[in-house]
């Protein structure tokens, strides 16, 4: 098969050009091709592509948001597939407006910086490292490298290993089919819900002015979270009822 012609300006690196101006390692670059977080290269034969400053700022991004924000892949694939369409700038504006106002309630970005060594969090949790790594490969949590390169996690997803490690000492073992992975179907059906939410709330809430909208938000989202957990509880009870007569 002949080689594809490619635009040197376009496309002027090589692997190991973008992977010494992102500081990633090649199976890290790999990786987010792989899961559509960043465009493939141009090929010119088939082991052989060349990448552009595209490649380069996508790369950078998804890294910042990790390091920064602590963002899952998951939540950081929603920022890159996101329209500019999907709000107009006034509902942008409001939404912005609406985060600061809710932020005592909810707690700020900057919280997330908190972190905690992740082998400190493995020994007081018991959740082996095979475990924590599929959390982090499916995207429910995500880490940083610290001083030292030691590996961090946001203080805000420990609660998830530590869960788990509760799941583990409940009797929910690998060896009976239980694996980090399952918790990939509860995070889409939130996301799922969520994504619900914000459609709905714009459409009946989204001409309210921000000081009005906030405390509004600020009382409901609690109740619709309660809601859905005695909503499940009611489920499980009227499962167990039919199933034993």
């Amino acid at each position: 098969m002949a080689a594809k012609r490619r635009d040197d300006e376009a496309f002027p690196y090589k692997m190991k050009d973008l992977c010494e101006l992102t500081g990633l390692p090649r199976q890290a670059v790999h990786f987010y091709i792989q899961e559509g977080l960043v465009p493939e290269g141009h090929k010119t034969g088939r082991n052989m592509a060349y990448y552009g400053e595209r490649h380069v700022e996508r790369i950078r991004l998804i890294k910042k948001l990790q390091d920064e924000q602590f963002l899952p892949l998951k939540a950081i694939r929603a920022i890159l597939e996101e329209r500019d369409d999907t709000f107009s700038p006034a509902q942008k504006q409001l939404f912005a407006e609406v985060k600061d106002r809710l932020r005592s309630t909810f707690g700020s970005p900057t919280d997330r910086k908190e972190t905690v060594p992740v082998s400190a969090l493995l020994e007081a949790t018991r959740v082996d490292r095979r475990d924590f790594e599929e959390m982090v490969e499916i995207g429910i949590i995500a880490t940083t490298k610290g001083p030292k390169g030691r590996m961090l996690v946001s203080k805000d997803d420990a609660w998830i290993v530590e869960l788990w490690g509760r799941l583990r000492s409940a009797g929910f073992s690998r060896e009976l089919g239980f694996s980090p992975r399952l918790m990939a179907f509860f995070e889409e059906a939130i996301a799922s819900i969520f994504q619900k939410e914000v459609e709905i709330l714009n459409s009946r809430l989204g001409a309210l002015p921000a000081d009005q909208l906030a405390p509004m938000l600020a009382r409901a989202l609690p109740l619709v979270g309660e809601f859905l957990l005695r909503l499940h509880e009611n489920k499980i009870r009227t499962f167990i009822a039919t199933a034993t007569e």
